[in-house]
């Protein structure tokens, strides 16, 4: 994956939750800094759909 699906939120939600299932990245600021994603952008997309990362069960919820 050489991008993140930023305008597509649900497909972003699914995309991160694949590269954490199978453990590419540990969390989600792992993945902010590979793909340059300031971490306050990336909650800010989630949370306009009702999205939030869960960093007990390391996912979007």
């Amino acid at each position: 994956m050489d991008h993140l699906p930023l305008t597509d939120v649900p497909m972003l939600v699914s995309a991160v939750n694949f590269l954490l299932r199978d453990e590419e990245f540990d969390n989600l600021d792992q993945i902010c800094w590979c793909f340059g994603v300031p971490r306050e952008e990336m909650d800010r997309i989630l949370a306009s759909e009702g999205y939030a990362y869960d960093a007990p069960h390391n996912r979007i919820i």
